[in-house]
């Protein structure tokens, strides 16, 4: 378990080039404003896996700064040749980042093995 924040925490397993990260918030009335980027990239890159599968089914609320922390880490990990991908999500996340357009860069995917089975970038299958 690694602390991103006082009330916040993350769980990391590696199967083969995929690290998966279960994000918790382990306090419900810690800051929700996490740093996940920053201590997440570092996990990635420490574990020298090339995709990276967050799983999201125990974030209450997606808000904007935690959106904010996605797109940052996305964009670090695509830059260095990584995929990144959301699984989990509550309705109330996908609405959020489909109003924030964001649903093409965040499909959404039930659960880790589907997000680890779509490989070509066109979405989650079926």
């Amino acid at each position: 378990m690694i602390d991103v924040a006082p009330g916040w925490a993350t769980d990391a397993d590696q199967v083969g080039n995929w690290l998966l990260v279960k994000i918790r918030k382990t306090d419900p009335n810690a800051s929700d404003e996490p740093l996940l980027a920053e201590q997440v990239w570092s996990v990635w890159q420490q574990h020298g896996a090339s995709r990276l599968v967050l799983e999201m089914d125990q974030v209450p609320v997606l808000f904007s700064y935690l959106v904010g922390q996605l797109v940052l880490l996305h964009k670090r990990i695509t830059a260095h040749g990584g995929v990144m991908r959301l699984c989990g999500l509550s309705p109330h996340g996908q609405d959020v980042l489909k109003i924030a357009r964001l649903s093409d860069r965040f499909p959404p995917y039930r659960t880790r093995e589907e997000a680890m089975l779509e490989m070509d970038g066109s979405g989650p299958p079926g």
